[in-house]
């Protein structure tokens, strides 16, 4: 089957009690046992529950993986799978990342003992170098969040298993309907299913996919003895997001050029990051890599910070707001939102000027968007 048609029944089928063509949400934190360990599939929901077990198979199946596990965030998910590497282990990392992710690295798995060396991963050379030291996983966002940098994952892969290190790809931004990394040599994909894969701004969960049965296994381990579940209810509207993935994205990214076009090449605007514009420097891998461009564009308004507040503030259509990946549109100013925990030097020496916005473009009218930013850059 094609993936359009994938979305709506992998993983999914009619429940067998009921034929319901949606998953039942059972709300039951435990299950009936016919004798101590004698159950019918089911014992405590933070263990499995039926909503979520639809719902991971989903997941599963669309990235191409052996095993899906939902989580109750995408911090929930990363926090999990770093649990899985001990005390001493060593980590090579995209150094463009969610400032979350960065955080989490940081401020917390540190005082574990596990070090992060960070790589401009569009440099192969670099990532040869990184990995010429025993590393215990290579961790990669692409596209980035938020220059819109990409990483080559099937060179990035090889190098990886060159040196015997796992990779695990936050595909939340390409999502499953325009970039599948395990198809590319990946181990793990990861996800903030709060984003594209929910789709409507109504829930927070995350995401792993792991390529081998044996991985699955002892993440989902992990998973019932760390506790990071999403709740029944939260699976079930992920489901039906994802139900509309492919025409969501087809949509996100029609916005996303238009409003991108709109941007490139105005006297306000120093740079326009996004992959499908021809002059993105990496526009060919994009074309390689990906079945489509995605629904974020970063720009860079001339004038510093006091300029992208102007511009920010006279957004109409555009909701200035943390998260990205919903049917509207949103704003975010990254070196004070969502990337606020980055220390000032270090994110400007990784690129993220004060003068940076990130939009999210949703599935509004097109020409709308393109409209609402070039009357916002007329007050810059």
């Amino acid at each position: 089957m094609r993936f359009n048609t994938r979305l709506i029944h992998d993983g999914q089928p009619p429940d067998a009690l009921t034929g319901a063509v949606n998953p039942p949400i059972y709300l039951s934190s435990t299950f009936r046992q016919s004798a101590p360990d004698v159950n019918q599939g089911y014992v405590y929901s933070r263990s499995g529950n039926p909503t979520r077990a639809v719902l991971e198979s989903a997941l599963a199946a669309l990235e191409s993986g052996r095993t899906g596990l939902a989580f109750s965030s995408g911090l929930g998910a990363l926090a999990t799978l770093l649990e899985a590497f001990p005390s001493g282990s060593r980590i090579v990392a995209v150094d463009d990342l969610y400032g979350g992710t960065w955080r989490l690295l940081e401020h917390h798995r540190r005082q574990f003992g596990i070090t992060v060396d960070y790589v401009d991963m569009r440099d192969l050379d670099r990532v040869r170098a990184a990995l010429s030291e025993k590393a215990a996983l290579v961790y990669v966002e692409t596209p980035t969040n938020p220059l819109l940098r990409l990483v080559d994952l099937r060179a990035v892969v090889r190098l990886a298993q060159e040196a015997g290190a796992p990779v695990a790809v936050d595909n939340t931004f390409a999502t499953p309907a325009l970039q599948r990394p395990i198809e590319l040599g990946a181990d793990i994909v990861l996800h903030s299913t709060t984003k594209y894969l929910g789709g409507h701004s109504d829930i927070v969960g995350g995401a792993l996919v792991l390529r081998r049965k044996k991985d699955g296994q002892r993440f989902a381990w992990l998973q019932n003895a760390v506790g990071a579940v999403p709740s029944p209810f939260d699976c079930f509207l992920v489901l039906r997001g994802i139900h509309t993935l492919g025409v969501r994205m087809r949509a996100h990214g029609a916005s996303a050029r238009a409003v991108a076009e709109a941007l490139d090449g105005h006297r306000k605007v120093r740079a326009v990051h996004y992959p499908g514009l021809s002059s993105h420097p990496q526009h060919a891998l994009a074309r390689r890599q990906m079945d489509g461009y995605g629904g974020i564009v970063s720009v860079e308004v001339s004038g510093g910070a006091r300029s992208a507040l102007r511009f920010m503030q006279r957004l109409k259509i555009f909701t200035l707001a943390e998260s990205l990946g919903g049917v509207e549109s949103l704003v975010d100013h990254p070196a004070t939102m969502t990337h606020a925990s980055v220390p000032k030097k270090e994110r400007e020496a990784h690129g993220v000027s004060d003068g940076l916005v990130r939009l999210s473009c949703g599935i509004e009218d097109p020409a709308d968007l393109a409209d609402d930013v070039r009357s916002a850059l007329r007050g810059v």
